[in-house]
């Protein structure tokens, strides 16, 4: 397959994992941050793939969260997809 057909799949994998990993809300991910885990599973095309997520707290603990998404295959993390979103404290 071509590069811009691998790149694409892995963008694809990468978006639908960073909704996954949003989907839970701010404060559901606020008791578990800082957290990071990586998995095995499949691109959109059933390409093997690892995907990386992390929650961070971007300047302190208790306030905005950074959900970090990165899809790559195993033997070439540097070729992969990253992707990251900011979640804000809601305010009260």
């Amino acid at each position: 397959m071509a590069q811009a057909d691998l790149q694409a799949d892995l963008e694809e994998a990468a978006l639908e994992e960073m909704e996954r990993a949003c989907d839970l809300g701010w404060a559901r991910i606020a008791a578990v941050t800082p957290w990071g885990d990586i998995y095995e599973g499949y691109t959109p095309a059933g390409r093997d793939v690892c995907f990386e997520r992390n929650y961070l707290w971007k300047d302190e603990p208790g306030y905005d969260i950074v959900v970090e998404v990165v899809v790559y295959e195993p033997r070439d993390y540097e070729q992969g997809v990253r992707l990251m979103r900011e979640l804000p404290r809601a305010v009260h």
